[in-house]
């Protein structure tokens, strides 16, 4: 079986002159050879094709795949990561992971809570506010907290994303109004413990394959895990493994949020506490990084014995559900 490898090399955006923070969602070339390497030791054939503008070059020259392993995130536009699946779809070509209206539909985190609230599933309050006039209308009990409505990596969020009355509040959402362009989602702010959990499969297949909690130690930037803090994890954050009542309740809440909104094959959902010890939905990752060191989804799964082939493997096996079946004797992975 022949799969393309389509995603976001950060050096190739850097080198266009693209910053730092503007990038920080891409892959570097450690992630790019594991993937490569783990997915050919799967039996696989794996050819790389790149970006997204590869990808179109490679599908108007007439380059086809049995499948595309897609972790391309984009660069502009709050559909950025549903651009890949959409032209995959367009070349009725099987992609693994979700379906651009499920990535479109995850990365704005306002559009998403709505979903997630409506299908009766707990998630903080929230307002969003798209221009300066909005913020005298956010109606929210102080704490609140602020982040960019579709940015991931923590881009946009600091210290100062949690705001403790409305001066505070202003001039956070100012800030970030001006700097990312897009509108701001403000939600209550919970104080309790926060989780990520690791998650494989699609539909009533789907399960969780850890969970984690994130620590913060005192010389993090207090009050969230956020872009300076995941940059320099290694110093300020600890990685728990975690298995009690709370832990289990947060698991639950993720798996129930994952098939709500339709994810598919693997990725992450994080869980926050809020003053009472309840768990609460904040953000799902349906294309979460898959670095074999440093990503939070490979993380969780090695805490779990969980090995970075292993957890390919099941991805593949869950996209591979999809396949024609006129691709039925590919269907296998090397075990």
């Amino acid at each position: 079986m022949i799969v393309g490898l389509v995603y976001d090399l950060r050096s190739e955006y850097l080198a266009q002159g693209y910053s730092e923070e503007q990038t920080a969602e891409f892959d570097k070339e450690d992630t790019i050879e594991a993937l490569a390497l783990a997915l050919t030791g799967l039996g696989l054939e794996v050819e790389r094709v790149g970006s997204a503008k590869s990808l179109v070059c490679a599908l108007a020259g007439g380059r086809r795949w049995d499948l595309v392993f897609n972790i391309a995130e984009g660069l502009f536009g709050p559909g950025r990561e549903a651009l890949v699946p959409a032209l995959l779809d367009a070349y009725e070509i099987p992609y693994t992971f979700s379906d651009p209206l499920v990535m479109a539909l995850c990365l704005d985190k306002a559009a998403c809570k709505r979903f997630v609230r409506d299908a009766g599933l707990p998630t903080p309050d929230f307002a969003l506010v798209r221009t300066e006039k909005d913020i005298a209308q956010v109606r929210l009990p102080y704490p609140v907290f602020a982040k960019p409505v579709a940015e991931g990596t923590g881009k946009g969020v600091s210290a100062a994303s949690r705001a403790g009355d409305r001066k505070q509040l202003m001039a956070i959402c100012r800030a970030l109004l001006k700097r990312f362009q897009q509108p701001v989602l403000v939600e209550q702010y919970l104080p309790g413990r926060e989780f990520t959990v690791g998650i494989v499969g699609t539909g009533e297949l789907a399960r969780a394959v850890g969970i984690m909690e994130v620590a913060l130690s005192g010389a993090a930037e207090l009050g969230a895990y956020s872009y300076t803090n995941k940059a320099n994890f290694e110093e300020v954050v600890e990685y728990l493994p975690a298995d009690d009542e709370a832990a289990i309740e947060a698991q639950d809440l993720a798996l129930a949020v994952w098939r709500c909104l339709g994810c598919r094959d693997g990725g992450r959902v994080d869980i926050r506490l809020d003053a009472a010890g309840k768990a609460s939905f904040m953000e799902v990752n349906p294309l979460a990084g898959l670095n074999p060191m440093i990503s939070d989804l490979p993380i969780v799964c090695r805490m779990n014995g969980i090995q970075y082939q292993d957890l390919l493997r099941m991805i593949m096996q869950s996209a591979l559900e999809r396949l024609p079946l006129a691709l039925d004797k590919e269907r296998k992975v090397r075990p």
